[in-house]
Formats: C-alpha cells, structure tokens, sequence
C-alpha cells in the first residue's frame, strides 16, 4: 500500500510583541506624610499622658485618645497609596 504524503506545515510563530512600560504616578509624598501622621498621634497621646490630661485640648478629656489614635488611623489609610 502506498503511503500517504504529509502535509507540512509551518509552526505557528507569534508576532514580536512591543513592550510597553507602565509609568506609576511618582508618589515620594506617602512615605514621610505617613510617618508623620503616625508621629503626631503618638505625640498627641504621650502629651495627653505626661501633661495628667491637660494638654493638648483640656475640653476634650479623655477624647484626646482617640484624637491620637485618629491620626494613627489616617496615617494606615495613607499608607494604602503607597506603591
């Protein structure tokens, strides 16, 4: 019996693909805006503590706490921009 002729066919080879580079938005300011808002709410409760509760606002009593836990707070909301 015969053999039958096979068809070759050429590989299938992509196209070159381009790279493209995604430029990320130069964010330096999260970093030490972060830090600074960590620093001020550590600072606003160590004051609140050292000054028997008078300082920074005498109104605010024991609120002050979670004035310094508010800027602890923001400073963990900030540091989700960071990239």
């Amino acid at each position: 019996m015969p053999k039958s002729r096979i068809r070759k066919k050429d590989d299938f080879t992509p196209p070159p693909v381009k790279k493209t580079t995604i430029k990320l938005d130069s964010r330096r300011w999260v970093a030490p805006f972060m830090l600074a808002l960590f620093a001020i709410g550590l600072l606003w409760i160590v004051v609140f503590y050292v000054t028997d509760m008078r300082f920074p606002i005498e109104s605010l009593k024991n609120w002050n706490i979670v004035v310094g836990f508010g800027f602890i707070a923001a400073g963990f909301g900030v540091s989700t921009q960071w990239k």
